[in-house]
């Protein structure tokens, strides 16, 4: 399985000086990132509003080793909101967070992502919109989930990420699965050993069906992070017998993948979101794309042969 093998290459600093020197590299990853700026990005945002879809940015980047790049993440944030604000985008934008990025492995590491990441919160609320926690490997997930209960305190709006592949998980849908919770299920796309998580796509895929009921059947607000036509479908046919009304939860995609489908759904009535990532540090998230799904592997590989 190439899976692994491309995590791996994501924490390689020799690998990411070869991809990010590759002639092939900038148009193919155009196809996952929205630009380096958030003057790239607004843009997108405005073309995909425009075709009903709504969005879920992140300012891309996780590795930071010092306390002042991690308030630099905070403050390209900040940036970010003023920007949504300025063009009316507000309530159709929402945030997402990496905590490694806001400093959460630095020492002291969960005060200052914490402290970062409330004024992003705060300035986030202020325009209309919410910010939600993405989840990282598993060793960061009880500080994330404490964050995020601390910030439910002054924000109840603000969401936060579970994986399926985790055994954990479905003790914490059980958990968030509550009056007000906003919660996004993913498959997950970090490298995780055997005894955290299912190894096994067919193991991955029941853990999300069964993780994806206990939302479903809660009182939150469900967002279901999938490409996968049969998952959107089990999660019509489970929205249809526990009575969930269509803006009663939401399908979430990355930006640059099954874009008809996003369309399709909208059109339906559904509401779509569309994760849209910039930034300059875009080797990681780019790296775990092609993990995510043989197609997007592909996709690289064919453009290196034609271009390269």
């Amino acid at each position: 399985m190439l899976g692994p093998v491309i995590l791996a290459a994501s924490r390689s600093d020799r690998m990411r000086r070869l991809v990010s020197a590759a002639p092939v590299t900038k148009p193919v990853v155009e196809r996952f990132i929205a630009g380096e700026s958030v003057d790239d990005a607004v843009p997108v945002v405005k073309h995909l509003t425009d075709r009903g879809l709504e969005v879920s940015l992140d300012v891309v980047g996780e590795d930071i080793t010092t306390p002042e790049q991690s308030t630099a993440a905070r403050d390209a944030y900040l940036q970010l909101i003023d920007h949504l604000e300025g063009l009316g985008l507000g309530e159709r934008a929402e945030m997402s967070v990496k905590l490694s990025l806001f400093g959460q492995a630095l020492p002291d590491g969960h005060e200052l992502a914490l402290a970062n990441v409330r004024p992003v919160v705060e300035a986030a609320a202020r325009i209309g919109t919410t910010v939600t926690l993405d989840a990282e490997d598993h060793t960061t997930l009880d500080s994330m989930f404490a964050i995020h209960q601390e910030l439910r305190k002054d924000f109840p709006q603000t969401g936060c990420v579970i994986q399926a592949y985790l055994y954990r998980t479905e003790a914490d849908a059980r958990r968030l699965a509550a009056s007000g919770s906003r919660v996004r299920i993913v498959k997950g796309a970090y490298k995780e050993p055997a005894s955290v998580a299912f190894q096994k796509k067919a193991e991955i895929d029941k853990a999300y069906v069964r993780i994806l009921k206990i939302l479903m059947e809660g009182e939150g607000y469900p967002m279901i992070g999938s490409h996968d036509p049969r998952l959107i479908a089990i999660t019509q046919e489970l929205a249809r017998r526990v009575g969930r009304k269509l803006e009663d939860y939401e399908f979430q995609m990355l930006y640059g993948i099954r874009g008809e489908e996003q369309t399709r759904l909208a059109a339906e009535g559904h509401r779509v979101r569309v994760y849209t990532a910039y930034g300059t540090d875009w080797y990681g998230y780019f790296m775990r794309r092609l993990a995510e799904k043989p197609a997007n592997l592909r996709f690289f590989a064919r453009s290196i042969l034609t271009k390269g």
